[in-house]
């Protein structure tokens, strides 16, 4: 007879099972089915992923009830079915189980983070509708997750403690802000959960070990209060119509001990997970001890104001242009040329940014280039941004382009706002897809891809508008590609570059890049280009950021002699090692490329700075000799 889940968590680790949906993704069920009606018309799949899971140590199962809300389930005609295939779930869950694991109903939020017509009325019943099903089964506990809101977390918390005394688990999707998105601390919301009655408090989805790990490392935990953990698999990457996870079962289960030292004492995971995930991370927390809870602080009594504030401060106003100089593709046929890229803030505080701005333009950058919404994160506006870094320090912004954000109508507003200002150098770019980002509930719009953006981008430049119609007069505009070498086959993302310059590209920007003998082959791989390429090279700003960027981000690779001599460092010693790597790379990108493109980790600017400083200095013997040739 297994122990009280209670008595159970006080006393160890719990290890959970990893996805179901994404899973299921890769057993090819597509997209746009739901996933729980399976419950009723396969339940043998749902059965045999769930013992995959025993199999690989989990020590408790999630019903596959996800979704199986009134709400949900009326997009698919099935609202009618509410109890039938969450009382399934349960059943299925069991029979896997048979008696080896714990069985957890799981219960996922309505609103999703998103702006629907649900009132509070509603939910209400909903929650309790479903809640009522899974608990008719007898499930060992409710589980809470993938929660945006702090209000919808407490209608659903306040059902369950309506409902019963097993234990819930209240689980948020956050990033590294550590907000809700109604605006509290996640320190602030925890502490009225436990207080309304929640058992366990944690996170899952969204993001990554490493987001997670950072959330949580705010908390000055251990707690004296059980916290759980479902990451996802790193973020995606969308490959060939594919979503693709980055982060290898290795990496999860080295991420479990870190997790259980900041007090996590139930290990799951979630989107891109799979059984191989959670076998790895039963064998690293095989021999773990887990201190007694009672021995971890208490959290914080909530504040009594938990709003979010902003802050105006610093913000820059007045008036200059820049002069007319060469364009990006003229300077890099003549001279090493150095671009760098600053992330415009998160927050209404500019002051830093524009500090950080001026300090690269004293010493000597030819452009600071400022993304769209990286990686899906809302920032300020980067046109706003790059008019008042060219207005008031005389630095040449260069504009990353989204598909993501804006349809046909929006984009070709957005250039013509360019065209205005006087800011004729863009990157065209596809975007990270807005469900990874921090407002999950946010449309991708792709209505172009990258090519056909540089394609009508260009068109604007021949005096002819996205619909066909003539403008008054001709725009300007150098536009940029981008291009991300650290793939398996070098030679097929070189194909799609080629197709990129077809559509218009006058310069190409890579991904960083961590290996130096890369970084000679795509060289050799586009020898054959007749437009500019600009190197990326991002110094790496500690070692837990160089396994952050090697296991979850997409696109970018470390290889193992980094990772090593990275390992372990950290604040300004791992500031200097990443300066002290970048430069060694450096030496190797001038001798095959005069365009260089630095990337800022963390607002570390000053990092960035010395690198530059460090081009231009090693590159004068370079343009004394072409002086007197």
């Amino acid at each position: 007879m297994k122990p009280d889940l209670r008595e159970r968590w006080e006393n160890g680790v719990i290890v959970g099972d990893g996805a179901m949906g994404t899973y299921l993704y890769n057993f090819g069920f597509p997209v746009g089915i739901s996933y729980e009606e399976l419950n009723l018309l396969q339940p043998e799949v749902i059965g045999d992923v769930h013992r995959r899971y025993i199999d690989a140590g989990a020590e408790m199962l999630e019903t596959n009830s996800f979704s199986a809300n009134y709400y949900k389930l009326s997009k698919f005609g099935l609202e009618s079915q509410v109890e039938e295939i969450n009382r399934a779930a349960v059943r299925i869950a069991k029979k896997a189980s048979a008696g080896r694991a714990y069985v957890a109903g799981a219960v996922g939020s309505i609103r999703g983070g998103k702006r629907v017509n649900v009132t509070d009325q509603e939910l209400t019943r909903y929650y309790e509708q479903q809640m009522a099903a899974l608990l008719n089964e007898e499930v060992d506990a409710i589980l809470l997750e993938t929660f945006y809101d702090l209000g919808e977390m407490r209608i659903a918390l306040g059902r369950a403690r309506h409902l019963t005394d097993v234990p819930v688990i209240c689980q948020f999707a956050v990033d590294q802000v550590g907000r809700t998105l109604d605006g509290y601390t996640i320190s602030d919301a925890f502490g009225m959960l436990l207080g309304e009655g929640a058992d366990v408090l944690g996170f899952n989805c969204h993001s990554g070990p490493k987001g997670i790990m950072s959330v949580m490392s705010r908390l000055g935990g251990p707690l004296n209060v059980p916290l759980s953990v479902f990451p996802n698999a790193g973020l995606a990457d969308y490959v060939d119509g594919e979503y693709i996870y980055g982060a290898t079962p290795e990496y999860f289960g080295e991420c479990s001990t870190a997790f259980a030292d900041l007090g996590a004492r139930l290990i799951g995971g979630c989107c891109g997970t799979t059984p191989e995930h959670i076998a790895a991370t039963v064998q690293a927390l095989a021999a773990y001890q887990a201190a007694p809870l009672r021995e971890g602080k208490p959290l914080p009594k909530p504040s009594e104001t938990a709003v979010l504030t902003r802050s105006a401060e610093g913000t820059a106003n007045g008036s200059s242009g820049n002069g007319r100089i060469p364009a990006i593709t003229e300077l890099v046929k003549e001279r090493h040329t150095v671009i760098v890229e600053l992330d415009p803030p998160r927050d209404l505080d500019i002051g830093k940014f524009m500090e950080g701005a001026a300090a690269l333009k004293e010493a000597g950058v030819d452009a600071l280039t400022l993304a769209d919404n990286s990686l899906a994160v809302t920032r300020m506006s980067n046109m706003a941004l790059g008019h008042l870094v060219q207005a008031e320090l005389g630095l040449r912004p260069l504009i990353h382009i989204a598909c993501r954000d804006r349809n046909l109508i929006g984009t070709q507003s957005h250039m013509m706002g360019f065209d205005a200002l006087g800011i004729d150098h863009v990157l065209a770019v596809t975007g990270d897809p807005a469900r990874f980002g921090d407002l999950p509930g946010a449309s991708s719009v792709y209505d172009m891809t990258s090519f056909e953006i540089i394609r009508m981008i260009k068109q604007l430049n021949e005096g002819v508008a996205f619909s066909g119609k003539p403008l008054k007069q001709k725009a300007k505009f150098v536009v940029g590609a981008a291009f991300n070498p650290n793939v398996k086959h070098l030679h097929k993302a070189v194909e799609r570059l080629e197709k990129k310059i077809a559509s218009g590209a006058d310069y190409i920007m890579t991904q960083p890049v961590y290996d130096p003998e890369l970084i000679v082959a795509i060289r050799q791989a586009t020898a054959h280009l007749d437009i500019p390429i600009f190197i990326g090279i991002m110094p790496l700003a500690s070692g837990k950021n160089a396994e952050y960027l090697h296991n979850e981000v997409p696109g970018i690779q470390l290889s193992e002699e980094v990772r090593r001599r990275m390992d372990g460092l950290q604040g300004a010693e791992g500031r200097a090692m990443g300066v002290e790597i970048a430069k060694e790379l450096l030496d190797i990108a001038m001798e095959h490329f005069n365009g260089i493109y630095l990337m800022t980790p963390f607002m570390f600017y000053e990092m960035n700075v010395a690198l530059t400083r460090y081009v231009l200095e090693k590159s004068k013997p370079k343009a004394a000799h072409l002086s007197r040739s």
